[in-house]
């Protein structure tokens, strides 16, 4: 047996020895006796009782039976107990604002209690009274350590800064904790996005994607490369058990066929990170765009000379293709009444104000008007030639002059018809805000875009499905049925209005998409 082994052993060991020592074993009688159910108690929410039994895990409502046993929760006294465990980022500054702004909202008072390792606890206080009503505790740590403990039941909900991966998802629905990438287990918070980073002082504003993976990959090492003095590039990162980093690898580096460099200097924290930069000329790094501190940002740029610069509303539309949503993720468990009603605050339009205030991204949908997108106009016009002519731009112009872009898009996943975790967020909250009357009497128009791949009919007929796909998506989406085609039409312009070059997978990714105008 190898050392490495002995030691996993042992941890495996001591951990079943304490899941042993520390179960909470109870038994639930119905009133008249003729139905029993033992096991371990999972957890209780204020209604429902979770079992781990001989015959799996259940979940029984707590009003048709009586709880005898060591486990059994105190049932005048209920408190909610919710575990948050992932990303720092997150953790340290984004959700403890949400929870002020949902107890603000509710009449409850606060108390944040420090505990071990730079973990805390969030206590929600009755108002009045001053009762207990709910402890919120946040592990902090990173998106790897988020979902290992949501696997080993010890957290309910991940913060994390990428999306699940498919080993994780396979691991969470074998430990039957359902699909984790239904819209009901993943839950998009906020909006972020990738950034390079420099000091102030650095000489280079621009940088391709394309070349921004090759310096994190050791292959572009003097900055005298990309246009500047003639000096070596420092790279910095997060660790790698971060969301960010791994986001970096898997949307960046590894599209590009590349692997990281060995000699990358690595930060436990993203603010860390943005100062180290900030203090050294010659260094570049990959930060949040919520947290880059004092450094300047790069502009992203491709061979056929379009411009991709990360702010909030290109961030929004997903223009900007390095884009990571803070995500969360929870399991096919019921969680505390009072869990439920923080997390049905976090979607609506309270706490995308206080999420925009703490610096980051908010998801409410804003309109664009075509005067205010010289840019893309510029693009579409540097890209013609003989499939998209004038007549094609003159349509197009003439269909969107009256109306304005939604900073909302839609994209599909890779090699699929699927609409991506964005996406599927995007649907979902553009579907609250149609039911809640925000569009009423206003015209909505679907327009599909593609890349420009293939030839120029084939790409219109592409982008028309994408756009019809949406548009019923949203539909299906919508309780109450108010919604009809006559409300929300479609077009489709192919390749007419390009986002970026289409000479690499960055840039055909950002071009394929459907976005949303209102009249």
């Amino acid at each position: 047996m190898t050392l490495r082994c002995a030691a996993v052993c042992a941890a495996l060991f001591c951990l079943l020895f304490t899941v042993r020592a520390t179960a909470q074993d109870v038994t639930l009688t119905s009133p008249d006796g003729a139905v029993e159910i033992s096991g371990t108690l999972l957890g209780f929410d204020g209604e429902y009782y979770r079992v781990d039994t001989k015959f799996g895990e259940l979940t029984v409502d707590g009003s048709g039976v009586r709880c005898d046993g060591p486990g059994c929760p105190n049932l005048s006294g209920y408190v909610a107990e919710v575990t948050f465990s992932g990303s720092s980022a997150m953790a340290e500054v984004l959700l403890p604002a949400l929870i002020e702004g949902f107890a603000l909202r509710n009449g409850y008072k606060t108390l944040r209690e420090q505990l071990e390792n730079g973990n805390f606890v969030y206590v929600l206080l009755d108002g009045e009274g001053g009762a207990t009503l709910a402890r919120f505790y946040f592990y902090v740590s990173n998106t790897d350590e988020g979902f290992a403990d949501l696997l080993a039941n010890e957290a309910d909900v991940v913060l994390a800064l990428r999306e699940i991966r498919p080993k994780e998802e396979q691991l969470a629905r074998e430990a039957g904790m359902g699909d984790m990438t239904d819209t009901n287990r993943s839950l998009v918070l906020a909006l972020d996005a990738m950034v390079p980073v420099v000091a102030p002082d650095n000489p280079v504003r621009t940088i391709s994607t394309l070349q921004l993976a090759q310096v994190f990959a050791g292959q572009i090492t003097n900055w005298a490369d990309l246009g500047g003095p003639d000096a070596p590039i420092a790279l910095h990162l997060p660790d790698p058990g971060f969301g960010l980093t791994q986001a970096v690898e898997d949307r960046l580096i590894k599209v590009a066929g590349l692997s990281f460099a060995d000699d990358i200097d690595r930060h436990p924290l993203s603010s860390g990170l943005a100062r180290a930069v900030v203090g050294d000329p010659f260094a570049i790094g990959i930060a949040s765009y919520a947290e880059t501190g004092a450094a300047r940002t790069m502009t992203l740029t491709g061979a056929c000379g379009f411009r991709l610069e990360a702010n909030r509303r290109t961030i929004k539309t997903e223009d900007y293709p390095l884009n990571s949503p803070m995500f969360l993720y929870l399991p096919a468990r019921r969680l505390p009444k009072l869990a439920h009603a923080f997390l049905a605050y976090t979607r609506g339009p309270s706490a995308q104000i206080v999420i925009r205030r703490a610096g980051f991204v908010d998801q409410v949908a804003e309109e664009v008007p075509l005067r205010l997108q010289g840019d893309r106009l510029a693009n579409a016009i540097a890209a013609a030639g003989e499939e998209v002519n004038l007549a094609t731009l003159q349509s197009m112009i003439e269909t969107l002059r009256p109306m304005r872009r939604l900073t909302l898009s839609f994209r599909f996943e890779t090699g699929s018809s699927r609409l991506d975790a964005q996406s599927r967020s995007n649907v979902a909250q553009f579907t609250r805000e149609l039911e809640a009357g925000v569009f009423d009497s206003r015209q909505l128009l679907f327009v599909g875009f593609s890349d420009g791949e293939g030839a120029a009919a084939g790409n219109l007929r592409i982008s028309k499905a994408r756009a019809k796909a949406v548009r019923d998506a949203v539909l299906n989406a919508a309780e109450t049925g108010a919604f009809t085609t006559d409300d929300i039409d479609i077009a489709a312009f192919g390749e007419a209005m390009p986002m970026a070059c289409d000479d690499t997978d960055w840039g055909r990714q950002v071009n394929r998409r459907v976005e949303v105008w209102v009249q």
